[in-house]
Formats: C-alpha cells, structure tokens, sequence
C-alpha cells in the first residue's frame, strides 16, 4: 500500500517571544516549543488536584465507545457530569460507572457560560485552576480570542479539522500525539466543511479515499510543558497517548472584522470567505442549465482562474506589524536567524 511523506515538525528550546516572532511565527508551519514557561500548572494538576479545584461543577462531556471521534457521524453522544467526577471516569481505563460501556472514552472541550454567544476562558470556567496557567506572551492581549481546557481518556482520537485562527495547543499533563496536514493539501483531504472524511487517517481506506496518500504528513509527540504552534488553516488530527489535560489558546491574526462575530468557537470560515463560497454555489447551480460537456469546460476554466487568482507558494497572513518585522530580519537558507541587533527593535 502506497504511504504518505512523513515530516517530522520541528523542535525548538529557549523560545521567547523575540525568537518566536523574528524566526517561527514567519514561517507559519506547525512548530513544538520546548521549554516555554506555562506556570505551576506542570507540577499541581494531578488528577486529585483538578477534581478538588474544579469541584462538582456541571459541565457537558463527549462519551464514545469508540476510540476514533467522528464529528461528521456523530458517533459519540453529549452527557453532563460533575467536573472531579468526569476528570475521575476519563483517568480511568475501565469504569465501575458508566453511560454506554466499561471501557467507553472521555473528551471536554470547555465551552463559554452562554455557549452560543461566549467563547471558552479558562479564567471564567475554571478561574481556580486558571491561576497556575500562565499564557505566554507571543501575541498582543487585544488578539486573545478564546483559552479553551481539554481533557481526554487515553487513546481517545479526534477528526482531522482546521481553525480560521492560529493557536498554542499546551499540553500540560500526559503525552499526545499530533498528525498535521497544509492547507495546500486540502484537495487531498476530502473535506466535508472544515473537517476531513478520511477518519483513519493510520489505515486509510485508499480505495475510497485514493487522493489521501498525496498529502504529506507532518508529525509530533507532545510531552508535559511542551507547546505546539499551529498556524491558521493547518489540518490537525489529535491522539492522546495517554490520559491528558491541554489548554488551547486561540488569538484573532488577521483584522478583528475579518471574522464571523457571532461565532464562539471560532471555527468559521472569515467573512469574505463565507461569502465567496455561497457566491460559488450561485454559480455553480447556473452551469446546471448547460450539457454535461459544457458543464465540464466552463469548469475547468473557472478551475484554471481560481488557480491563478489564488493559489500562491508563499505565507501570506501575518499582520502588518510582524510582516514588516520578519523582512528586516530574514533567515539563511538553512533555516537559521540571520544575526541582527535586536536590542532598539520593538514589535
């Protein structure tokens, strides 16, 4: 069977935010950040620690007895638990207690007070845990979207999806690994919105999903206290290999009404690109008065203009401020920092 290019996703120490902002975030491709300083966090979160700060608070959880979540299949169910006591069942590699069976899996993903109108923070949630995280500085506090808490039983998978916004996946406690894919692959992803079809993404069925084996494969285990970078629109596939707690911060990249302000969880696509698919939809429902065969060459000619309007080699996202701040400080080709004084610049 055919396999995909695997690329290991690099590793960086004694990361601050100059080396962050001057040499990684450039880049914008996935980076793991050893060493980054996220608080007391690493050393109190213990399960008992997080069941007594948390206490019996309500809170709505993903069950599954399946170990691949499957957004697009729903093949998990929504149940409320007692936070201490969802932190103790998803520790646990066989329940005493359970909804579904005795060795079903756990996953949160905090959610705001009002979940329709408030995106997650940490610090409202969960303020007596908040505390001992410490959010690094990589970004400017008016960018901060959304600090979400995740929990999950071990080997529990989740979907191949992307975000419109970068974030900082911490993980705390426990080891996780992470499988990423770039936007340029998408056309091998067979998405379904923001979401891939190809749910085993190890054992793909290339029968069904033959396009899948094109897309390289970007790869990463993530230990306690490491931080993984991931850049807008890189696809991400989770596993935890072993029980596992992990804070996500989100942060708005690109101008503050670029994105869909009614959406909490910040996984809309922006405005204008919102717009530009419905307006594609119009268009594509007025080629269905032609034949099949005009169908098909005004098609391939709107294929042909897309591409040269869009398509590009090159990261284009950044703002302004840090744009400007990576050309007067380029790297070699090697991938290193040409050396510059730093020491008047300010970003």
């Amino acid at each position: 069977m055919a396999i995909q290019e695997k690329v290991a996703v690099p590793t960086y120490t004694g990361v601050d935010r100059e080396v962050f902002l001057r040499d990684i975030y450039p880049q914008r491709r996935p980076a793991v950040l050893r060493g980054v300083s996220l608080g007391p966090c690493l050393d109190r979160w213990t399960t008992e620690y997080l069941a007594q700060k948390g206490g019996a608070k309500d809170i709505k959880v993903h069950v599954s007895t399946v170990p691949q979540m499957n957004f697009l299949h729903k093949n998990f169910v929504y149940k409320t638990l007692p936070f201490d006591e969802f932190v103790r069942r998803a520790s646990e590699q066989r329940h005493s207690d359970f909804f579904l069976s005795e060795e079903e899996s756990y996953y949160l993903r905090s959610v705001g007070e009002d979940v329709r109108k408030e995106p997650a923070d940490l610090s409202r949630q969960f303020p007596d845990l908040a505390d001992d995280f410490h959010v690094p500085d990589f970004f400017e506090p008016h960018q901060f979207f959304s600090s979400v808490f995740r929990i999950s039983s071990c080997g529990l998978q989740l979907w191949t999806h992307y975000d419109v916004m970068d974030n900082l996946l911490a993980q705390v406690t426990g080891t996780k690994r992470v499988v990423l894919y770039s936007p340029q692959d998408a056309l091998h992803l067979y998405l379904s919105g923001d979401k891939s079809e190809v749910l085993d993404i190890d054992s793909p069925d290339l029968k069904l999903f033959p396009e899948f084996v094109k897309a390289v494969r970007h790869e990463c285990v993530l230990l306690p206290g490491d931080l993984l970078f991931i850049p807008a629109l890189w696809f991400h596939n989770t596993l935890a290999l072993q029980f596992g707690v992990g804070v996500n911060v989100f942060w708005r990249h690109l101008a503050a009404d670029s994105y869909d302000r009614k959406d909490p969880y910040g996984n809309k696509d922006p405005v204008a690109a919102g717009r530009a698919l419905q307006v594609l939809e119009r268009v594509l429902h007025l080629l269905d008065d032609l034949p099949p065969d005009y169908r098909d060459f005004y098609g391939r000619r709107m294929i042909q203009r897309i591409q040269g309007r869009t398509f590009c080699d090159c990261p284009s996202s950044l703002n302004p401020q840090i744009a400007n701040y990576a050309q007067q400080h380029p790297v070699n080709q090697d991938g290193s920092p040409e050396k510059h004084d730093v020491s008047n610049k300010t970003f």
